[in-house]
Order: structure tokens, then C-alpha cells, then sequence
């Protein structure tokens, strides 16, 4: 099964830039994407053998996630937890025969990390969630996460200390995470791999330059650890200041 998650900066922009011949070229059992930035009744486009699935934020064009699926989910439920985390959109949990699929946009902590108090009581609540589901099947937890994990997952990392992505706070709910029960499935491929980044800022050449963060995962279950068969970042394709992210397993 190969899964695709992709960070589209505004989907209406990103159709204008080849998305369509991506999914073609793609040809993913299930695309995630984030900060869609639009709403259903606008997605004017054609895109055969694939059911869509919408969450939008209650602020037109702002955040928001979409799951594309081939294989018809039984149960697809939008958001989670308190009432304050179901109103940007961030969440759309797909449930299928064997794995809960869960797509996410996480919270950005925001300049001089003035959102960090609410980003992390986010993460405690989403790692809650997660084990939930982990406690029923299987799951499958993609998406932006808006944090580099460990410093060779971004270019500067001294340099970027305390900004948000990249404090100490961020990390450790990421790595209290993992340790939780799940795998990042990147690193389980590439423990030690440089130069693999998800997201470059539209300013000072970063991209060309390949000074970039790796924010975008796929990260599974422990017990899926052994079905992972690929973990790819595609940062040839353009059309957002994110790459695509995928994974293929097993199951």
C-alpha cells in the first residue's frame, strides 16, 4: 500500500502548479493533504478512482485537511478532543479493515512561540488520541507536524534554536511520542541520513540552497514497524514550499 502525504500551501494554488499530473504520477492508495486552505464546493477538479474527504477550519482559507482514498474507509470522523481543537480543521481520521489512518495538521507555535502553551497541551491530547486508537488497531499518523525532531532534521539547527519548530519543548513531545509506541518511519529507514528535509522557506534560496527542515512524517504503530517496505521524502516536486512525503507498507 503506498500513502502520500503532502503539505499543498493551498490547494487552489497548488491545481495550478501540476497537482493533477502529481496524482497521476503518484498513484498512491491514499493522498493526505494539509493547509488546504479552501472548502469543498470549491474543489472544481476531476480525480477518478478516488473518494474525498474534507475538514475544513471554520476561517475561510485558513489550515484545513483533505484525505483522498481509493479504498473506501469504514468510518471517517473530522477532528478531536476538546472543543478548542475542532475548529481549524487539522484532523481527519480514516478508519479502515486493518489500521485507523489519522491525517494532521499540527498547530504552528507561532512567532516568539506565542502559541507554544496551546501547542502543548495539543500534543499531550493528540498522543491521548492516538493510543486510543492504537489500543483498537493498528495506526497510521501522517502529515506537517511543524517540528524537526532531531537536529540533522533541519540545515541550522544551532542557529534555529528556540524558534518555533525547534525548541526544546516541541522536541520532547515529539520524542515522548515515539516513545509512546510508535515509529517514525523515516528514521527507522535512515537512522542517520543528512540533507532530508520536507520544507524550505520561500526566502534566501532555501530550497535551491537545500537549507531546509524535515516537519513532514509517517509515523506507524510499533507493531507496523516490520511491514514498512519504503519511506521516501519526493523533494523534486514543487508546487508548495512542502515536498510529498510517502510510505509504503504491508497491510
Amino acid at each position: 500500500m503506498r500513502l502520500v502525504s503532502w503539505n499543498v500551501n493551498g490547494l487552489r494554488s497548488c491545481l495550478g502548479k501540476g497537482f493533477l499530473d502529481f496524482c497521476a504520477f503518484a498513484n498512491a492508495d491514499v493522498i493526505c493533504l494539509q493547509e488546504t486552505k479552501m472548502r469543498p464546493e470549491q474543489a472544481e477538479f476531476d480525480l477518478p478512482g478516488y473518494v474525498r474527504f474534507w475538514n475544513c477550519a471554520d476561517k475561510a482559507g485558513y489550515s484545513g485537511t483533505a484525505v483522498f482514498t481509493r479504498r473506501q474507509p469504514l468510518a471517517v470522523t473530522n477532528d478531536f478532543g476538546i472543543d478548542e481543537h475542532r475548529h481549524e480543521g487539522r484532523v481527519i481520521t480514516a478508519e479502515y479493515p486493518a489500521f485507523y489512518l489519522v491525517c494532521c495538521y499540527t498547530p504552528n507555535s507561532k512567532d516568539q512561540l506565542a502559541r507554544l502553551d496551546y501547542r502543548m497541551a495539543w500534543e499531550d491530547d493528540i498522543r491521548e488520541y492516538l493510543l486510543e486508537l492504537d489500543g483498537k488497531k493498528p495506526v497510521i499518523y501522517c502529515g506537517d507536524l511543524n517540528v524537526a525532531h532531531r537536529e540533522i532534521d533541519l540545515k541550522n539547527p544551532q542557529s534555529n534554536r528556540r524558534n518555533p519548530g525547534f525548541s526544546d519543548e516541541e522536541r520532547e513531545k515529539m520524542t515522548c511520542l515515539l516513545e509512546s509506541g510508535f515509529v517514525d518511519t523515516f528514521r527507522a529507514l535512515y537512522p542517520d541520513k543528512t540533507g532530508a528535509y520536507s520544507w524550505w522557506s520561500y526566502r534566501f534560496n532555501a530550497r535551491k540552497n537545500n537549507a531546509g527542515w524535515r516537519i513532514d512524517y509517517f509515523i506507524v504503530s510499533q507493531r507496523l514497524r516490520e511491514r514498512i517496505r519504503g519511506a521516501d521524502i519526493w523533494s523534486e516536486v514543487t508546487g508548495s514550499d512542502h515536498c510529498p512525503v510517502v510510505l509504503e507498507i504491508d497491510i
